[in-house]
């Protein structure tokens, strides 16, 4: 009477639809839905469980990494509070997870992973797409999860889910310890049957607790804050997880420290605040470069403190720099030899905004800081203006677009030269209008990434930006938007290729080599670079691409043509792809280092140039402990 008989995918799927959390006095599902393909290695379970009950929806989609990267994007927007599931066969339906699942734990962020997996019986081996090792038969591909994942279990008898999945939860909402979650699922055992106990498929509901810091921590912060003469706060993206805007809004208007942000950390604070410095790091603005130099305190709250946000460890310049990390988990909050405030930023900002009382930062501080401001906001101002008459600008197609869209509009980018030059340049007017993946820089999220944010926001228009490689690389979850009836408007910006890497290789004295999409001719075959200026192109119409994939298509040659079709795209009720062609050569100023190593050694004398550069920049690297 107590239990219940189920097959262990079953099992997976009923727990999974009970599991509820409860945030600011609302009670809703954790789990809101499943990405899969379903094949050989789940079709008989996890598929069939899904398929007879009603409550867990499945999307169907094109490619393995992007589920993931759609999961990973739907939990980002929504603070942690809800989380996808993700279902793959075996083999290479598993590992096409891999990249997108270490993306989700480098970022932070919860995403469950039910990966089928070869026959624990082992009376079918070799099984189609089973790695086999000499050593040992306890191994499969999907132990290639074990670095990337927060937990991993798998499970080879059906009793081992009494324990295996509470542990799933408990990983998935914890604040510190979030990450990518994977259940490695033999095939076999899912279709297996069981009497499970009932009080296991309860309605459960989950709290995720706010941590309160110690108070002799706190009492320590406070001295350091009330004795610094130029203090700048880095906001990062745990601001947003702990929903601490607010929060950190009226720290600043207390005591007047400036502040700049991370990639994820943008839109803790409107671009045109008196106290906001913008981008901070090695695609940083000029006011946040020169603060970070000359700050004597960092009040890091929720960063993890990445190479571009530290820029390559020479962003922190005074002598006597300190760091408070407020931050919840102790891995990030312990970095740079911080006093650690672990907890939750929430919690920690309403109590420094009590504790500090009356302080206040210098006036002449305070005035600079207001001076920086405005002076970015004309060089943003003049960089959205500029026309180039045969060929648009980065800069200018990011003004367009950030002219035009909507104030709870979203914009998505990963990788490549736009997710800094968005970093810098974007004017952020709500918290959650600007989504970057850049824990990862993951080339091909930005799709994937899109329709993971339309499924959280469903109201908010979303406007992914990406380049001619990155879409290249995973374009086919547009067939999924048109299917799922989930409206993207996605801005193509035909490079003529890697126009990120290109302008590195050309910093490093390596002229672009490999980095057009060209045919292959004489010029690279003597000389050490492309000269990529003289070569011949390939001609793909990836407009055509699009529209074969079912999305609505406007090609744009001209600033006109772009803002005629923004503002077109606002009434077309399907995907819209808007395309249009870059300089791929005109780049925004950049204020900040980042390393990447130069050979020691070269036939070509701009890579020798270019190394001396790069040693000149390393004296100024700085550690902390």
């Amino acid at each position: 009477m107590n239990r219940i008989k189920l097959t262990v995918a079953q099992a997976i799927i009923k727990y999974i639809n009970n599991q509820y959390i409860k945030t600011n006095g609302i009670e809703k599902k954790f789990f809101e839905g499943c990405f899969g393909i379903l094949g050989h290695g789940n079709v008989g379970g996890i598929g069939q469980a899904i398929q007879e009950q009603k409550e867990l929806k499945y999307y169907q989609c094109r490619n393995e990494q992007s589920m993931v990267h759609s999961a990973a994007a739907y939990a980002k927007i929504k603070n942690r509070k809800n989380a996808l599931v993700c279902t793959s066969s075996i083999g290479p339906g598993s590992t096409n997870m891999i990249t997108a699942a270490a993306g989700a734990t480098i970022n932070r962020l919860p995403v469950l992973l039910l990966a089928g997996d070869i026959f624990a019986k082992r009376n079918v081996s070799p099984a189609l797409q089973q790695l086999e090792s000499n050593f040992s038969q306890d191994i499969s591909v999907n132990d290639c999860f074990k670095p990337i994942s927060k937990y991993w279990d798998r499970i080879n008898r059906p009793e081992q889910l009494q324990s295996s999945l509470p542990e799933v939860m408990r990983v998935l909402l914890s604040p510190a310890e979030t990450g990518t979650v994977t259940l490695s699922l033999p095939q076999d055992v899912q279709s297996e049957s069981f009497e499970f106990p009932i009080k296991l498929f309860k309605k459960k509901v989950w709290s995720i607790q706010r941590l309160r810091p110690d108070k002799k921590i706190i009492d320590q912060a406070i001295k350091w804050i009330m004795k610094s003469k130029k203090p700048l706060i880095i906001a990062g993206g745990g601001v947003h997880y702990s929903e601490a805007t607010k929060e950190l809004l009226e720290f600043i208007n207390k005591t007047n420290i400036p502040l700049a942000e991370t990639f994820a950390g943008k839109g803790a604070v409107k671009y045109n605040d008196s106290h906001q410095l913008g981008a901070i790091g090695a695609t940083g603005t000029k006011g946040a470069v020169k603060i970070s130099k000359e700050s004597d305190l960092i009040i890091g709250i929720g960063t993890r403190y990445s190479d571009f946000t530290t820029s390559s460890k020479t962003a922190f310049q005074n002598k006597n720099i300190k760091f408070i990390n407020i931050n919840i988990n102790e891995f990030d909050a312990s970095k740079n030899g911080a006093l650690m405030i672990q907890g939750d930023a929430k919690e920690i900002l309403k109590e420094l905004n009590i504790l500090l009382k009356n302080f206040k930062v210098n006036k002449s501080y305070s005035n600079e800081i207001k001076k920086l401001n405005l002076e970015w906001d004309g060089i943003v101002s003049n960089i959205y203006n500029y026309r180039n008459p045969k060929i648009l600008s980065q800069g200018e197609i990011i003004g367009a677009v950030n002219n035009i869209i909507d104030k709870k509009d979203v914009v998505v980018c990963a990788a490549g030269s736009l997710p800094g030059d968005l970093h810098k340049l974007w004017r952020t007017k709500d918290p959650k209008g600007f989504h970057l993946e850049y824990g990862y820089s993951c080339m091909g999220y930005e799709i994937a990434g899109g329709l993971g944010i339309k499924m959280a926001c469903p109201n908010r228009e979303v406007y992914v930006m990406v380049g001619d490689a990155s879409y290249l690389m995973l374009s086919q979850e547009i067939i999924t938007s048109i299917q799922e009836n989930l409206k993207l408007t996605i801005i193509l910006i035909d490079n003529s290729g890697y126009k990120s890497i290109g302008s590195l290789s050309r910093s490093l004295g390596s002229k672009g080599f490999g980095t057009r999409f060209s045919f292959r001719n004489k010029i690279e075959k003597n000389d050490f670079g492309d000269n990529d200026s003289k070569e011949k192109e390939i001609k793909v119409d990836l407009a055509e691409n699009a529209r074969s994939l079912g999305a609505h298509v406007l090609k744009c040659k001209t600033y006109k043509d772009f803002e005629h079709a923004l503002k077109n795209a606002k009434n077309i009720d399907k995907t819209t792809l808007i395309y249009l062609q870059c300089d791929r050569f005109h780049e925004v100023p950049g204020y900040s280092w980042w390393e990447v190593p130069v050979a020691e050694i070269s036939k070509m004398s701009s890579v020798n140039k270019a190394h001396k550069e790069y040693l000149n920049h390393k004296k100024n690297q700085r550690f902390y402990n």
